[in-house]
């Protein structure tokens, strides 16, 4: 096995196909082609071609060659070094770094992968009323005259991150949110992201609710955003949750404007914190008789 299709064009324009049997090459040199193949090709048809192949595809080296001519992969190169154990072959499939995790989050697919709850006349998908840089669209989810909330709940292993990275790396866990109102009506907007342990209990959880947009302003988005850093061991879902409404009471769509929510996990720039030591620092005159020998003074400094 290990043979693959070559094609050529002869001098009289006719296609010619043949037959190349990669196995008698070095691993080195197989591994450098291997690493040309894209990751699902990979994983789907080169690993089936043979036991040697799988061996190969199931190290890290051929995807570490592969990662390293993609800058957005950067993440996954730092994480294989820090998790040797890692399935690099899941991550180099769903890429998972990086990448917004929150899906359709401009409404470009109604409510697709929302769980909604409408509140007055609920949500509806509108055009922007103002730019909103970096968008996948220019579109929003309006809310109404009543509260409309709708959430997402992100599971963190099927998006492609490994256990033993999520405990023992802990990525930075982004979040960024955009809202804003009509000119012509004031809107209130809340937000509130866990981060759940398997068994759903919350490990850490961010809330803001700021203050509400007055009536008659510039239509602006406001960006919200919070980032989750040496939050600890065990996070295995991201629950995402807004809400918005108008302060006028009008019926229709007149409320908050959400847009362009973002999700993105990527490796810390800074260590791990350690838990933190607090010291007491007492003054001269409190320092107990016997304590007042250099060594006492060395400790208490």
């Amino acid at each position: 096995m290990g043979l693959v299709k070559s094609k050529s064009t002869s001098t009289d324009g006719m296609e010619i196909q043949c037959l190349v049997d990669l196995n008698p090459l070095p691993e080195e040199l197989l591994e450098l082609i291997l690493s040309w193949v894209p990751a699902r090709t990979l994983v789907t048809r080169c690993r089936l071609v043979c036991c040697r192949w799988r061996d190969l595809i199931d190290r890290p080296t051929v995807w570490k060659l592969q990662w390293e001519r993609d800058p957005r992969m950067h993440d996954a190169i730092e994480a294989a070094q820090q998790c040797p154990r890692m399935d690099c072959s899941r991550v180099g499939v769903l890429q998972p770094f990086g990448r917004n995790l929150i899906k359709n989050p401009c409404g470009t697919e109604q409510f697709q992968h929302w769980e909604i709850r409408h509140g007055g006349n609920g949500w509806r998908v509108e055009e922007n009323r103002q730019h909103v840089e970096g968008a996948e669209a220019q579109t929003c989810f309006a809310s109404s005259y009543m509260w409309c909330v709708k959430s997402q709940l992100i599971d963190l292993l099927k998006e492609g991150f490994p256990e033993e990275l999520m405990d023992t790396c802990q990525p930075d866990v982004i979040i960024c949110d955009w809202w804003g109102a009509r000119e012509d009506c004031g809107c209130r907007y809340k937000i509130r992201v866990k981060l759940l342990a398997a068994d759903w209990s919350v490990i850490a959880e961010f809330n803001a609710n700021p203050e509400p947009i007055p009536q008659w302003n510039n239509a602006q988005y406001q960006k919200v955003s919070h980032v989750f850093r040496s939050y600890g061991p065990g996070v295995r879902y991201i629950q995402l949750w807004h809400k918005g409404v108008d302060t006028q009471f009008w019926e229709g769509h007149y409320g908050a404007r959400i847009t362009n929510t973002t999700v993105l996990v990527k490796l810390s720039p800074e260590p791990l914190r350690s838990p933190t030591r607090v010291f007491f620092s007492l003054p001269p005159k409190h320092i107990p008789p016997r304590s007042r020998s250099s060594r006492w003074r060395k400790i208490l400094k």
